[in-house]
């Protein structure tokens, strides 16, 4: 079993934390993502990071910061929600960004809306006051087996 499986599998069975997981990413761990689980249920934080500004007059995080909190999200969901876990491949990954993101604690939550067999597809939203006024919101499309890109070439 190797050290991602390995990782997720105590994830899944409470062994360890879904931090041990992000941590394990090197990209979730520059942003700083964290994760909160209340049961089942998995919300994702972007800390407050004067790294992550894109606009210090207001100040606003950088768009790019935000798309990559939500890809990473969905990507760490997708690890601990499907059969076998193997490394998401995004094939396509929409963002529509809806209000000013500020200098503050952002907030993500992600809904499989298709997991088949060689395809999911993903909804995420980020909000940082109240989750009915999201910042931003995102669709996303993986490939999740070598077997089904070889067979979309």
């Amino acid at each position: 079993m190797n050290e991602l499986a390995r990782r997720v599998t105590q994830c899944r069975s409470g062994e360890a934390a879904y931090q041990d997981l992000v941590d394990h990413v090197p990209y979730a761990r520059f942003l700083g993502i964290q994760v909160e689980a209340h049961g089942e249920e998995m919300t994702f934080v972007l800390p407050k990071n004067a790294d992550n500004l894109g606009n210090p007059t207001l100040p606003a995080l950088h768009g790019g910061a935000v798309a990559g909190f939500l890809e990473q999200s969905a990507i760490i969901y997708l690890l601990l929600k499907m059969g076998e876990p193997r490394v998401p491949k995004t094939i396509d990954f929409t963002v529509d960004y809806l209000r000013a993101g500020y200098f503050r604690d952002t907030f993500a939550e992600c809904r499989v809306t298709r997991l088949g067999r060689r395809v999911a597809n993903l909804a995420i939203d980020a909000w940082q006051v109240r989750r009915s006024e999201p910042i931003a919101i995102a669709r996303s499309h993986f490939l999740l087996s070598e077997e089904a890109e070889d067979q979309l070439s």
